[in-house]
């Protein structure tokens, strides 16, 4: 008989609850814990077969170094030793823009980036690439310029809405919102509210809805202008919220007026009346809605994610209850930047800036491969699997063997560690303290700190720890004096007093302060990670402070504290604070309090995105006449961290999902092996002909061709997506990709 331990799932951000029995050091048994507040006691598969995750041939226990085709085995101090030297010879002789950092925390734990992130700034470079920048650039580019910071994100309040419109996105199968298909299914089912899904696919959650949308692939953006149009012209918007909480609504008035909508829609494939009925009930019902990397990653990104903050911004909903929420946090997910303050840096190769201060990753084999006198030629790979994870896996492969230094840090040899000069072995999320700031909750806000549940094999260290000891190596961290190690051995309070002392006579302290807790508090608790946290709640904004103290905390200075230690005491988590569902307004950062509703930048793209112009772009390439969604969520996939293929055994994990229609006039028959290629490249992939597909359209899940313990398992989409087709953030369009499948 094992022991009990509560955890939480690393393999989705909704890192949900987990109640796991540990023995002989291995994960036993999975289940759903009951008693975290946020996930209530639900799980999915990929929760309840998260042992695969942890426990597989490919785990990484020592550091390694590349010794021609293979790698030797290496002390740490080695391997610290000869990274930083080399970093301090390539960023030496070239600047720090030849230096890139990709990382900041996966699906399970983001306290690696912050000391990720400050090795970076210690070596002088801006340039930071992660996962955001590869999916969510659009919409917190826009959301900055609406809502006041990049880092400022809306939330459907699924619990009180009445009506609820999905546009790209199978809740069914792809969370991203606690509990998702709970929260579906009880919407469904209830006759006094509406489900409504836009998708070309009969997806699992489109099965359900009341009304489904079938939409043309790529129209999505043509169809929201076309409501708004609707809207405006019906005179169903809400004047009152418009001239009360936006501004400059008269300006974009003019992108929806003598709009054609009947003819835009009519290119979408849609029913005009059946889009005038949805208009409408959007606009007079208690209404929310919700979109994903169906719209993230297709055509018009951004200005799919303007169009959607204009239809619920009209219709009133925004801000209040039952609507899309701005939810709290006790850390937003992304910073704020702006690209137009020009220390900014861009891109030297392809001129592309950052959002919420990420840059895409899919123009870094463009950087790393150009003849520019500061390109990158160093890059710090964590908690990333670029190979795997972002648009045009030759173009990285090309770009990183061409790199003068290609440091990974990681849980597995992956593709990208494979590739690597050096191969350091990071803790996994059940192995450290970890957390991440996923948890957009309202009105409560949750947080939950994982502690380690199983002795680490070999000589891993917390991916923050790993950081730590390059920026130390480096000489980044500024003197710190034995009062503060005797401090932090002593108490909490006693550290607190003497880190005080200690940033008043080294001010530099502050701009490195995870380096210097984890040195210091962090050698006394066992984890940097853990530190970090103490710190992060000691300097927590006024903001958090008043909603601490609404959910029952003590006010005063000691507030921190208190928090600090409940989170210790309930390795469930708990609500940490809660918003007042009255004033969401207030956390809007824009000048006027308002929200801005016009975009200079985006008008003229915007106003072109008619029934003409769209009928002329989406016309079929004769060499490519499909359309292929590159990646598809499946219960069967968990982006690149599922390693062991063995807990799909039996299944159909990765196919080429194909419309019955199609499959006939290609003479094509289920489960036969097919090619399929794109402008980038071709793969062989089984076929799986199913009502599901719509026509002309074909789907491949993410998250395959994963070679492990040296077999490959699936295919990876990503052969088949050019890193160049792109937007003008840089968001790879994978949901709108040309193609052709033949049988072999």
């Amino acid at each position: 008989m094992g022991t009990t331990h509560k955890t939480s799932c690393v393999l989705c951000a909704q890192n949900c609850g987990l109640e796991v029995e540990v023995e002989n050091n291995r994960l036993l048994k999975v289940k759903g814990d009951k008693e975290n507040v946020r996930s209530e006691g639900y799980v999915c598969r990929k929760g309840i077969n998260v042992a695969y995750h942890q426990h597989n041939a490919d785990r990484l226990k020592y550091p390694l170094k590349r010794n021609g085709d293979g790698f030797e085995r290496i002390s740490w101090e080695q391997a610290i030793d000869e990274i930083a030297a080399k970093l301090e010879k390539i960023v030496g002789r070239y600047g720090p823009r030849s230096f890139a950092y990709m990382g900041g925390g996966g699906q399970g734990g983001h306290f690696e980036a912050a000391f990720g992130v400050r090795l970076l700034r210690g070596l002088g470079s801006q340039y930071f690439y992660n996962a955001l920048g590869q999916e969510f650039s659009g919409m917190f580019w826009v959301h900055g310029r609406m809502f006041g910071r990049q880092y400022m994100h809306v939330e459907p309040d699924v619990g009180e809405t009445d009506l609820f419109l999905i546009l790209g996105w199978n809740g069914m199968q792809s969370h991203q919102i606690p509990q998702a298909p709970r929260h579906l299914q009880r919407i469904s089912k209830d006759p006094d509210k509406l489900l409504i899904v836009v998708d070309p696919r009969r997806s699992e959650t489109a099965r359900i809805a009341d009304i489904h949308l079938p939409i043309r692939p790529g129209t999505d953006a043509l169809l929201l202008r076309a409501m708004i149009a609707l809207i405006v012209k019906e005179g169903w918007e809400d004047e009152d919220y418009i001239h009360n909480h936006t501004s400059a609504f008269e300006t974009i008035r003019a992108l929806f007026l003598d709009f054609d909508a009947r003819a835009a829609i009519r290119t979408c494939d849609l029913d005009f009346d059946q889009v005038r009925k949805v208009s409408r009930l959007f606009a007079t019902r208690k209404s929310c809605l919700r979109y994903d990397l169906g719209l993230f990653m297709n055509r018009h990104s951004a200005s799919s994610s303007y169009l959607a903050a204009i239809l619920l911004a009209v219709c009133g909903r925004l801000c209040v209850p039952g609507g899309n929420i701005l939810p709290g946090h006790l850390m937003p997910t992304g910073s704020h930047c702006d690209e137009r303050d020009p220390k900014i840096w861009r891109t030297q190769s392809t001129d592309f800036f950052p959002v919420a201060t990420v840059f895409p990753p899919n123009v870094m084999p463009e950087e790393i491969l150009s003849d520019h006198p500061e390109r990158l030629r160093a890059v710090l790979v964590s908690a990333s699997n670029p190979l795997r994870s972002y648009a045009d896996t030759t173009a990285y492969e090309q770009a990183f063997k061409r790199l003068d230094l290609l440091v990974t840090v990681e849980l597995a040899m992956t593709e990208t560690a494979a590739l690597s000069h050096y191969v350091l072995p990071a803790r996994s999320g059940f192995e450290s303290w970890d957390g991440t700031f996923f948890d957009l909750t309202y009105p409560g806000i949750f947080f939950q700190m994982r502690r380690p549940i199983l002795e680490p094999e070999g000589e891993s260290l917390e991916a923050g720890e790993i950081h730590l000891r390059l920026a130390d190596r480096l000489g980044l961290i500024p003197p710190i004096p034995d009062s503060l190690y005797q401090a932090a051995g002593k108490s909490r309070s006693a550290f607190a007093a003497a880190l005080m002392e200690y940033v008043q006579k080294e001010p530099t302290a502050m701009k490195v302060m995870p380096f210097v807790l984890g040195k210091t508090l962090g050698k006394a608790m066992g984890s940097v990670n853990l530190a970090t946290l103490w710190g992060l709640l000691q300097t927590a904004p006024k903001s958090f402070h008043k909603n601490a103290v609404r959910a029952g905390f003590t006010p005063g200075i000691g507030l921190g504290e208190e928090i600090f230690q409940k989170i210790i005491d309930h390795p469930e988590g708990l609500w940490i604070g809660r918003l007042d569902p009255d004033r969401n307004f207030d956390q809007l950062q824009t000048g006027d309090g308002k929200i801005n509703l016009h975009i200079p930048e985006l008008w003229n793209t915007v106003k072109k995105i008619d029934a003409e112009q769209e009928e002329t772009a989406l016309r079929p390439d004769p060499r490519f006449p499909l359309i292929l969604m590159a990646g598809r969520h499946t219960s069967m996939n968990a982006n690149t961290l599922m390693r062991n293929p063995a807990w799909n055994e039996g299944r159909r994990a990765c196919t080429l999902a194909m419309h019955p229609a199609d499959a006939g006039a290609l003479q094509l028959k289920d489960a036969q092996r097919v090619r399929i290629t794109t402008e980038a490249g071709f793969v062989e992939v089984e076929l799986e002909i199913t009502d599901s597909a719509r026509q002309g359209h074909v789907a491949i899940p993410h998250g395959f061709g994963l070679v492990y313990d040296g077999k490959t398992y699936g295919v990876n989409v990503n052969r088949l997506t050019k890193n160049t087709n792109r937007d003008f953030l840089g968001t790879p369009i994978h949901r709108f990709v040309p193609c052709r499948v033949e049988a072999l």
